[in-house]
Order: structure tokens, then sequence, then C-alpha cells
């Protein structure tokens, strides 16, 4: 169950993520947005932190 809940998290993360960059590749005057850019880098912190608790999970049945 706790498995299926990160894996599921991971897929809202990496869907965000996607959505972020498209708009950022496509926005209109092409200039930085800092708002844009603290989320994209807290969306990849919290992508990291998920993939440690999978490592860890992974870790833990396989012994």
């Amino acid at each position: 169950m706790e498995n299926e809940r990160v894996i599921l998290a991971i897929g809202r993360i990496e869907r965000a993520l996607s959505r972020i960059e498209t708009a950022k590749e496509t926005g209109t005057n092409h200039q930085p947005d800092a708002a844009l850019e603290k989320r994209h880098a807290a969306l990849k912190d919290e992508m990291k932190r998920a993939i440690h608790t999978i490592d860890g999970l992974i870790a833990q049945q396989e012994r």
C-alpha cells in the first residue's frame, strides 16, 4: 500500500514537472520566470525525496 502511494506521488510529480517545462519552453516572452523556476526547483527536490523513499522501500523488501 505504501509503495502504491509513493508511485502515484511520483507520477503526479512527473506530470507537474512536464507541465512546468512545457510552459517554460512555450512562454511568449522567453524571459525567465522566477516563480516558475522556484516551483520547478521545488518539484525537482520533491522528486529526489520520493526516489530516496522508494530506494528505502525497495531495500527493506529485499531483506
